[in-house]
């Protein structure tokens, strides 16, 4: 602002509390959150306490770098920021840990999302999707596993299709997609590869809705284990459980600790590799390594997932179990991520197929503005033309 021939400053009125909030959100020391606005910590420090404002453009730089939207800055009092879920993280009897501001504004995104579906299909007039909340808890694991192995075609026939584990993951997103199911796999927070998601933090979670259910897997996490994350939370939709799931892995179906992913967990784990088959096929005359090896391939699931298996059905003791399980983990690298390869299909997996098409052809129906469609698929209005083009106008709906 100009005054008399001079650069006048104008401060922002914001308050200590939410400046101060800011920053405990994002988890940063003082040190940490004025290096990145590019001020010294003790001005930082002079914001939180009251003592000084920040001028208008470092407030709106707050805003930016800490991932707020720039108007709570201006609040009376901190936002309660509740999971919109029910919570059902455990990790060895711990508690779940405060959710980051990640997973908030994921979660956000992702309901918008699932919101405008939902409204989609209603003035669609589409039929509910007649397997949610079809079972219950009270149900046989068992039963639920084949209902969901024969809804989605998991059987040898796909099994022989998939040629790696990558196939098996795209072919069980592509079948559940199929069946009715919003899938979205990401490894960051909408498009931002400066806001990866934390697979120590969740791994997946479900939104039970008989118009538009929907699963989100972290795309952070292992490959294999992306394909037991979403059988599992399949598994919530059947039995009309939404939740956000952070499952131990290394532990049996039985010893997971909340009740709800405890019983996804048996039915996920029957659905990827049934026990009378996987009983059959085990060779006691074979080396431990070796049924690893041939049953991992013929189930197209982690050695990992054969390695729990053969736990809970008696095939090993609990001291060959851990230690099998070190040596496993000992010849795992690299997470799974996501970019670079082919724009579209990330973006896709990122927003779901079935959600993305939706969309485009409401765009060319003139139902939704270009630029609220760009939005809801979190890309600039310029990318959006151009997906537009080749998505729709390229005839790929059905690829």
């Amino acid at each position: 602002m100009l005054k008399g021939g001079l650069v006048v400053m104008v401060e922002a009125f914001v308050k200590p509390a939410l400046v101060k909030w800011a920053r405990g959100r994002e988890r940063l020391t003082l040190e940490r959150a004025a290096q990145l606005i590019n001020v010294k910590p003790d001005r930082w420090d002079s914001w939180e306490r009251g003592i000084a404002r920040p001028t208008f453009r470092q407030a709106q730089n707050l805003a930016h770098k800490l991932n707020v939207p720039f108007g709570y800055l201006f609040l009376s009092a901190p936002p309660s920021e509740v999971l919109p879920l029910p919570d059902l993280r455990t990790i060895a009897n711990r508690p779940p840990t405060s959710p980051s501001p990640e997973l908030f504004d994921l979660l956000q995104d992702v309901l918008r999302k699932q919101e405008w579906y939902r409204e989609y299909q209603e003035n669609e007039g589409a039929s509910p999707v007649p397997f949610i909340g079809r079972y219950s808890l009270s149900d046989d694991p068992n039963r639920i596993a084949a209902n969901i192995r024969d809804t989605l075609s998991v059987n040898d026939e796909m099994r022989r299709k998939a040629r790696t584990w990558e196939d098996f993951l795209g072919l069980l997103v592509s079948q559940a997609e199929d069946a009715g199911v919003l899938v979205l796999r990401s490894s960051v927070v909408g498009n931002n590869p400066h806001r990866s998601l934390d697979v120590a933090e969740f791994r997946g979670f479900a939104i039970s809705d008989d118009l538009a259910p929907l699963v989100f897997i972290n795309a952070r996490d292992w490959k294999t284990a992306q394909i037991f994350t979403l059988a599992h939370e399949v598994a919530h939709l059947w039995i009309g459980r939404s939740g956000i799931s952070n499952l131990d892995y290394r532990r049996r179906s039985s010893d997971q600790q909340n009740p709800i992913d405890r019983f996804c967990d048996r039915v996920a784990a029957e659905t990827l590799v049934p026990s009378q088959d996987f009983l059959a096929r085990w060779l006691d005359q074979n080396s431990v390594e070796e049924n690893l090896e041939a049953l991992a391939t013929r189930y197209k699931v982690s050695q990992f997932v054969v390695l729990r298996r053969a736990y809970e059905n008696d095939k090993l003791t609990s001291e060959q179990y851990w230690s099998y399980y070190d040596q496993l983990e000992a010849k795992v690298t690299g997470r799974g991520t996501q970019g670079g390869g082919n724009f579209y299909a990330n973006l896709l997996a990122r927003n779901s197929r079935t959600f993305t098409f939706a969309l485009l052809e409401a765009t060319a129906e003139g139902r939704v503005p270009y630029r609220d469609a760009a939005r809801l698929l979190n890309i600039k209005l310029k990318t959006f033309d151009s997906a537009y083009d080749h998505l729709l106008a390229g005839g790929l709906a059905d690829a």
